[in-house]
């Protein structure tokens, strides 16, 4: 995604929101590797919740991520 990537609306309105919020993390890196959330349950239940960037600055769903986290069910001993 490397130069299409900051030509998109939502890459500049996802700089933008972090900007007003106050983000002031490091910036280091590549800067071309979009990201991703997987929640994995224990055993066979195998992935619950899988989310993968679309472009920078695309973030999960937290009630998504805490929903697919009750779905985990403790691994018999």
């Amino acid at each position: 995604m490397l130069l299409s990537g900051f030509l998109r609306l939502g890459v500049w309105q996802n700089f933008f929101r972090a900007w007003r919020g106050g983000y002031s993390g490091n910036l280091k890196g590549e800067g071309i590797t979009l990201g991703g959330v997987y929640v994995i349950g224990a055993g066979r239940q195998g992935v619950l919740l899988e989310h993968r960037e679309k472009e920078f600055g695309d973030k999960v769903s937290l009630a998504s991520v805490l929903e697919a986290a009750e779905k985990i069910k403790p691994q018999a001993s």
